[in-house]
């Protein structure tokens, strides 16, 4: 499905594109930490919320990065995100939830699909898995927050499924880019979450590196995994293959930088 490349848009904002999706014609767009208005340790282009930044310096930030991919900070979706596995359902009545101001995000959500053109899904990362999902048959879309607890519940497939039943999509049918996130070379994790593991993945030992007590887990291709296991063609899944915590200088990253930093979004819209 093409690559994941980052350019610089007219305004002074970084930010990823899947090549993929471009040619689809889906607007997206992941953001970096270059370009925006935020102090440190939120420097520059933080799109959080809820990470007690100036909410000013915030709202300017979402409006500079949805500008440099041509979308409307206004209309943007947004989520309350709790690392969970719950779906909603976005229609044109949603319009502008959370875009603003945190307390109107749609609650206890980590996934956004809609079919409504030109309603853009926005979700915030800061080491966690953005999986964007786009079905360009029955132009539909969705974006999911995979922490290693999401992925473990397999919120990415079940995104796709919240598609199936709403939009008639066909797995086979979607385009997936897996975003910047903590790699397999820098996210240790301990046997609370290796027995999570176990439990959902049947060839959990592929996704693992062990350390002595400890792993290094590969959420990236967790992730990927359970998308071909309903049906997602491999040649169709893009992988960006950053790592946040070994590139914090370009995206925050909440484990290197001890938790006191922003959130980067990804974004997506017909």
């Amino acid at each position: 499905m093409g690559e994941f490349i980052l350019k610089q848009s007219s305004n002074k904002v970084w930010y990823g594109i899947f090549t993929g999706f471009a040619e689809a014609g889906i607007k997206h767009g992941v953001s970096t930490r270059l370009g925006g208005c935020s102090n440190p340790p939120f420097a520059s282009l933080n799109l959080g919320l809820h990470v007690n930044d100036d909410p000013n310096a915030v709202w300017h930030n979402r409006q500079l990065f949805c500008k440099a991919v041509g979308l409307s900070a206004d209309k943007a979706v947004t989520a309350e995100q709790i690392h969970g596995d719950a779906v909603k359902l976005v229609t044109a009545a949603d319009a502008g939830c959370g875009s603003q101001y945190y307390d109107t995000a749609i609650k206890g959500t980590d996934a956004l699909v809609t079919n409504t053109p030109g309603l853009p899904l926005m979700l915030f990362f800061a080491d966690c898995v953005p999986v964007l999902i786009a079905d360009p048959v029955s132009r539909a879309i969705g974006i999911s927050h995979a922490g290693w607890k999401g992925t473990v519940a397999k919120i990415a497939q079940k995104t796709i499924l919240a598609m199936q039943q709403h939009f008639n999509t066909k797995p086979g049918d979607c385009l997936v880019g897996i975003g910047p996130a903590i790699g397999p070379c820098c996210y240790e994790v301990d046997e609370a979450v290796i027995n999570k593991l176990k439990t959902g993945f049947s060839r959990w030992e592929d996704l693992v590196d062990p350390r002595q007590g400890r792993w290094l887990l590969n959420l990236w291709e967790a992730n990927r995994e359970q998308l071909k296991e309903i049906g997602v063609m491999d040649n169709n899944i893009t992988v960006s293959q950053v790592c946040t915590a070994e590139n914090s200088q370009i995206f925050f990253s909440h484990r290197t930088e001890n938790g006191q930093t922003g959130r980067f979004g990804a974004i997506i819209s017909l």
